[in-house]
């Protein structure tokens, strides 16, 4: 999948507010793969990186995969074509939710 360009359907936009935990605040824009199934049976999550706009779809690719240790479910890393953030920055910057995993970044 690493490399692969996907279309992102924004849900919880940057700035927006998580619909179960009101202390969370979205940094980044997230969302879904519309049509691809994840492991939790819901369509596959993807942080979108390197976009500082709140947007409601966004087209990129795939530049790493967040593989969590105790959860079902895994996060592909969508970014602009021709960009790329090392394993530090993406841990920065979705560590306002990935911090309640043990997890690895996968290239």
């Amino acid at each position: 999948m690493i490399g692969s360009i996907v279309k992102v359907t924004i849900d919880r936009p940057l700035g927006s507010r998580h619909p179960n935990h009101d202390d969370i605040i979205y940094p980044i824009n997230y969302g879904y793969i519309e049509g691809i199934i994840a492991p939790d049976g819901e369509e596959q999550d993807a942080y979108v990186l390197g976009v500082d706009t709140a947007v409601k779809e966004f087209t990129g690719k795939i530049i790493a995969i967040i593989h969590r240790y105790n959860d079902v479910e895994e996060k592909w890393v969508v970014a602009p074509v021709g960009t790329d953030f090392s394993d530090e920055e993406i841990a920065k910057q979705v560590h306002f939710q990935e911090q309640y995993f043990d997890y690895v970044i996968k290239r």
